[in-house]
């Protein structure tokens, strides 16, 4: 096993894809409704659209992180692209101070900013997307 497939990156990996494949199936079904609140009133889409094509690119991405591992490079980048992508909804929802799944106040709003970085991060380390084998 290289430095780059270790047992913690894998654990890593298979975490953040259950968790990918989790949310996309709660976009399409329990949370539905509340995800749609999420979606920025400004957005040029019909939220209840970005909401299923959002779980199902989760389901995707998170179904490909756990059963692609010699891809898991390439996955990872594009993991980190859509954590960076979806990144906007969540600036607009605390700036727009809207509630959504228990972040009622602007601290919960604020402190749930910090960690979409931090989802980024852990895509391209568990897939190892930056690091070069020699």
């Amino acid at each position: 096993m290289t430095a780059s497939n270790s047992v913690p990156r894998t654990i890593g990996r298979v975490v953040l894809g259950s968790f990918l494949v989790f949310a996309g199936v709660s976009h399409l079904t329990f949370a539905r409704k509340e995800f749609r609140n999420q979606v920025p009133p400004w957005a040029p889409m019909d939220p209840d659209g970005v909401v299923v094509a959002s779980g199902m690119a989760e389901i995707g991405l998170g179904g490909a992180l756990l059963a692609l591992p010699k891809e898991r490079r390439r996955v990872g980048w594009i993991v980190a692209a859509f954590f960076t992508a979806i990144f906007p909804g969540n600036i607009a929802q605390y700036t727009e101070h809207r509630d959504g799944f228990g972040l009622t106040t602007d601290r919960a709003r604020f402190i749930r900013l910090l960690f979409q970085p931090l989802l980024v991060l852990l895509a391209l380390w568990s897939t190892a997307a930056a690091r070069r084998d020699r």
